[in-house]
């Protein structure tokens, strides 16, 4: 299989664990409720051993990149969703940003793997 699509197939799955596990930080309440807490825990672990997968066909600085981008919108998206949380203009700001950066680095940068 294509490496460049392994690294970031890897990619998406550590974002995705990223962001349930910080779902059910949300959920865990302070850590005081076991199961929440113990998806956390796990869905953390998973997602840093994705990361580490993702590095094999990508720079530290580029993966890390992506995926704290992409998990501060997906966790932004979710507290509107799941926990009716709400963002002012200023955070849909700074989250547009964030976006515009993503996609301009993806774009033109050359450290990016192009498959």
């Amino acid at each position: 299989m294509n490496p460049v699509l392994l690294s970031y197939g890897s990619l998406a799955g550590a974002i995705v664990c990223e962001v349930a596990g910080t779902a059910f930080l949300q959920q865990s309440a302070q850590f005081t409720r076991p199961v929440p807490t113990a998806a956390m825990v796990g869905l953390y672990v998973v997602s840093f051993y994705l990361l580490s997968q993702a590095l094999k066909g990508m720079p530290l600085g580029i993966a890390y990149a992506m995926w704290g981008g992409l998990g501060i919108i997906l966790t932004a998206i979710i507290s509107v969703t799941l926990f009716k949380q709400t963002l002012d203009m200023p955070a849909l700001i700074g989250i547009g940003m964030i976006v515009a950066g993503v996609v301009v680095m993806n774009t033109f940068s050359s450290a990016v793997a192009h498959g």
